[in-house]
């Protein structure tokens, strides 16, 4: 685990958590800069581990809601986080302990780094996906029976306002409908916990492990070997295609970004199609017909050469891509976890393929 994380550390932290990002979760980049503006600012943000919280801390869990094809070109607002965390504190009547992602994938994995530093609090080494899922209640804590609200929800603009619902899809649908009013793109907290709840409820360690597979591909490209095949390795998956764009579709409904990419193969796939469908994120992988790859595992689209994640909202025709998918934390595969998040929720009338065991593992 990291101590802290320093202007150098950024770019690591974001190759990586566009990894984890599985096509979705808004572009690093921009998250990136932020992030090393409000360090400069500010000062390097303290990382903290689950281990390390007090029992009773109070969790800020904090993230970016909407289409990434809107919020790659919004700029969010300094005080955004300000204005969160203020009415945190109004409804619970004491000050956070420490800021949290609420997904480690693609933006919401970087951007808290600024919020943590323009807030002058720590960084959780946690995050509540282990990857990147375009709805919010798909969280760990759901599974746990954490409710996801109070919830605050701020805009660019100064608009603001507090949630409680009857459950965590009605946290969903009333977060969806505020966002797309507020331009498909706002910044949110919700699943407000305490820190016994988030040692149960949280995937461990997963800002380190973006940080480590950041570095894992810059060093391998200096060493003129193959990133994919490393990280493809470090995360114990395996690579399903070696391919070209030929084809996107991508539209952007309801408060998501959907659609489907076609590859041609080459290389050893020479004569074969692949199909990705995303809403946000990559949810299944077709070859030839056959579903290869399903949420709730991981399926991220990598550069060919360079190793780097190439987000949903940035497929574009002729790119040269290997996609390789990664197991998620096993907790997704109970009946609970497929329930929330597998095929059958997105529409899909498959059983989840699990990496390396097939349909229906």
């Amino acid at each position: 685990m990291m101590a802290r994380i320093t202007m150098d550390d950024v770019g690591a932290l974001a190759r990586g958590c566009a990894v984890l990002g599985t096509g979705g979760g808004g572009d690093v980049r921009t998250a990136a800069i932020a992030a090393r503006r409000t360090i400069s600012a500010y000062g390097e943000v303290p990382l903290v581990s689950l281990e390390e919280l007090d029992p009773d801390a109070l969790v800020l869990p904090l993230s970016g809601i909407g289409a990434p094809t809107v919020s790659h070109e919004m700029i969010a607002a300094a005080e955004e986080p300000v204005r969160i965390r203020d009415e945190v504190e109004r409804v619970f009547g004491r000050p956070p302990a420490a800021v949290m992602s609420s997904e480690i994938g693609g933006a919401n994995g970087v951007a808290p780094v600024a919020w943590a530093a323009r807030l002058g609090l720590p960084l959780l080494d946690a995050d509540a996906m282990g990857r990147a899922f375009p709805e919010l209640q798909m969280v760990m804590p759901t599974l746990y029976g954490i409710g996801a609200t109070p919830m605050s929800i701020a805009d660019e603009k100064g608009n603001s306002g507090v949630f409680a619902t009857i459950d965590n899809h009605w946290a969903e649908r009333l977060a969806r409908s505020a966002t797309i009013d507020m331009g498909c793109s706002a910044m949110i907290s919700l699943f407000p916990m305490n820190g016994e709840q988030a040692r149960k409820a949280l995937v461990p360690g997963t800002l380190s492990l973006c940080a480590e597979l950041g570095r894992l591909v810059r060093e391998e490209r200096a060493a003129h070997r193959d990133p994919v095949a490393a990280v493809t390795e470090r995360l114990g998956g395996v690579e399903l295609f070696h391919g070209k764009v030929v084809d996107v579709s991508r539209r952007t409904e309801g408060g998501f970004a959907r659609g489907e990419a076609v590859l041609d193969g080459l290389g050893g796939c020479t004569g074969e199609r692949m199909e990705l469908r995303f809403q946000n994120e990559n949810l299944v992988a077709e070859r030839d017909g056959t579903v290869v790859a399903s949420v709730p595992d991981l399926i991220c689209v990598l550069d060919a050469e360079a190793g780097t994640a190439i987000t949903t909202e940035t497929l574009r025709y002729g790119q040269r891509v290997r996609v390789i998918a990664a197991p998620c934390d096993p907790r997704w595969h109970t009946p609970e976890g497929i329930e929330l998040v597998g095929p059958r929720y997105f529409g899909y009338d498959h059983d989840p393929v699990r990496v390396g065991m097939g349909v229906g593992a």
